[in-house]
């Protein structure tokens, strides 16, 4: 699986990713690059700035 497809699936579950979370759990060193990417495939991807140093990605589930 493709380090898009894991961060799209692990955001679909509902759960925040962070880069370094990206980092730990699937290796991923360019998080921003991956949500530019789905973004370009039309996911509705939100992103908090925490404490205004480092993002947290989320997705817009269609139904909450």
């Amino acid at each position: 699986m493709s380090h898009k497809e894991e961060v799209l699936k692990y955001l679909q579950s509902g759960k925040k990713l962070t880069p370094l979370e990206a980092l730990n759990y699937f290796g991923c060193f360019r998080l921003g690059a991956r949500i530019c990417e789905l973004r370009e495939a039309g996911y509705q991807i939100i992103n908090e700035s925490k404490y205004g140093s480092f993002a947290v990605y989320s997705i817009e589930l269609e139904n909450k």
